[in-house]
């Protein structure tokens, strides 16, 4: 371990050891390490390092399944008896190393690193019900055949358990996955107790998800006490896809500025519950809620939180929560040989498809990021690749959730993209629909936009050459579109007239809070993923001497004030 993070380890543990321990007959401490939003990442990746002590911002590379191995395979000889847990999302929206697999390495990857139990996140429902329990249970019937049991032509299914108590089936009244898990650590029963945002309908395929029911967080774990009680249970830990903002650094200890939608579920939980380990919302903190430790691990395995509870042994409850934050740094830990051979494996299967060459960009890379009316490079690079697959079809117009746009799209020598570098920046492999939708019905999609600050969680929809708008950030919402700006090359649209539209699946059934598309008429689902209508456009493209791809975004929209 380096100096620097030697201080940060140092002054994490200073603050847990100022808390006064009972005397050690009275107590048992239980060790838990959390790591949430994991996404598949199989491999390090960039991290931007900025510790409550000091030493400046700065960006290094952290994580990878080989590294979190090392780190547990450590802290095991040290306890024997840790509890790994998670708190969602580990699967989804994943590079491809994991994806093109269908993320059964990453699920494999969690077996060989020893999770015990995990929340479900809004991304495991990213296929649906029946892919999630095959992800659960096993088996190769899958909505994703051409990506199923290829990994190791087998597959065994999770050994660890899904949490899901808020997720209700609405036949059976009853969670679709167990609401906890009851661990022993040390003689002391812990109970695990998962859920899931309450909005996930908003981020998963309506179809995939039918027939299931997202409630209310807090009033579904509080629901739970009762039944673990009888069990002899007195230790609850809430494992919680749900998270916040702080302007507090990732390992400050006890910080006071927690925000967003995940205090308000703390806030009304049962008083016996003295841990959260939240997700979601990417970011590190060690935070009290009203006496509760809440924690975040940021996301793709770059930090895992090492948590302490100390349990009174004579009323069988939580006397003491304590934490600190771990940078992944590669090579702090001596190697854990079966991680490092499973990421060689996973790298060997899929080094050779993933360097398939596709075509040439026109510049080095497209970005993902937004400009100040939200407008982004790729955006309009992958509305045009489904406006191009789209019109066989007839589409006219291309929209796509920017929220949907993972990574940027990068390349190699030549500003040659590969396979890799593509499905990097689309993972999901959404099918693309064409749709009618009335001009009136387009402006109302477009004020959508907006509806609940959703812009500002998901951003705005990319659309595609030749469609453009203005809007107006100082109007209110509902009305924030200028009149007459909505245009398809050039001539502003009729209200009553129809155009041919082409979008996603997910969006197409309503995802991401946009009702209208529901009401789209003459629907042609056309079979084209999305991955491959960005993958021929950019051949296309390239066949034509012209790359595709810009340094920065169109002026497909405007934004006024």
């Amino acid at each position: 371990m380096n100096k620097y993070l030697s201080l940060v380890v140092v002054a994490a543990l200073a603050g847990c050891a100022s808390r006064q321990p009972l005397p050690p007959q009275d107590v048992t401490e239980i060790q838990l390490v959390a790591l949430n939003d994991f996404h598949g990442n199989l491999e390090a990746s960039k991290y931007t390092l900025d510790s409550a002590a000091g030493g400046g911002e700065r960006v290094i590379r952290a994580g990878g399944i080989d590294t979190l191995g090392a780190a547990l395979q450590a802290w095991r000889k040290q306890d024997p008896e840790l509890l790994l847990v998670g708190a969602g999302d580990l699967i989804g929206a994943s590079p491809a190393i994991s994806a093109m697999w269908a993320d059964e390495p990453t699920i494999g990857a969690m077996n060989l690193l020893g999770l015990r139990a995990t929340s479900v996140g809004n991304h495991e429902f990213d296929q649906g019900r029946m892919e999630l329990l095959r992800q659960q249970k096993g088996g190769c019937v899958s909505p994703r055949a051409d990506k199923a049991c290829k990994f190791a032509g087998t597959y065994e299914g999770a050994q660890f358990q899904y949490l899901a108590a808020n997720v209700i089936d609405m036949v059976t009244r009853k969670p679709v996955l167990p609401a906890y898990k009851i661990e022993t650590a040390h003689g002391v029963k812990v109970g695990l107790i998962g859920t899931v945002l309450r909005e996930t309908a908003e981020s998963a395929l309506a179809s995939g998800i039918a027939g299931l029911e997202f409630v209310d967080e807090a009033d579904a774990i509080n629901r739970q006490l009762p039944e673990l009680r009888q069990q002899g249970v007195g230790v609850f830990v809430v494992l919680i896809h749900q998270g916040g903002r702080t302007t507090d650094k990732f390992d400050q200890q006890d910080c006071a500025n927690l925000k967003g939608p995940i205090v308000d579920v703390v806030k009304r939980l049962d008083p016996a519950i003295k841990l959260v380990i939240s997700g979601h919302s990417h970011q590190g903190y060690l935070c009290k809620v009203d006496g509760r430790l809440v924690t975040q691990a940021d996301m793709g395995g770059h930090v895992m939180s090492r948590i302490r509870l100390t349990v009174d042994n004579n009323t069988n409850s939580v006397r003491d929560v304590a934490a600190r934050q771990e940078v992944m740094m590669p090579g702090a830990w001596p190697a854990d040989p079966a991680l490092e051979a499973y990421l060689k494996q996973a790298r060997a299967r899929s080094t050779a498809a993933l360097a398939q060459p596709i075509a040439a960009l026109a510049v080095p890379s497209v970005k993902r990021e937004a400009d100040h009316a939200r407008e982004s490079a790729l955006g309009d690079l992958v509305a045009d690749s489904m406006l191009y697959a789209g019109r066989a079809y007839g589409a006219q117009i291309a929209l796509q959730n920017a929220g949907g746009i993972r990574q940027d799209l990068e390349s190699g020598p030549g500003n040659r993209v590969t396979l890799g570098h593509a499905m990097a920046v689309l993972p999901f492999g959404n099918a693309l629909v064409v749709m009618n939708l009335r001009g009136a019905q387009i402006v109302e999609l477009l004020e959508e936009q907006w509806l609940g600050g959703r812009d500002v969680k998901r951003g705005l929809l990319q659309v595609s050459e030749g469609f453009s708008y203005a809007w107006d950030a100082s109007r209110p919402e509902g009305r924030r579109i200028v009149p007459g700006s909505v245009k398809l090359n050039g001539t502003p649209l009729q209200m009553d007239s129809s155009y041919r539209v082409v979008t996603n699946n997910f969006l197409a059934e309503g995802g991401d809070g946009f009702p209208t598309f529901t009401k789209g008429s003459g629907r042609a689902p056309t079979n084209v993923r999305d991955i491959d209508a960005l993958t021929n456009y950019l051949i296309k493209r390239e066949q034509e001497q012209r790359p595709a791809g810009a340094a920065a975004p169109g002026t497909r929209y405007q934004r006024v004030e």
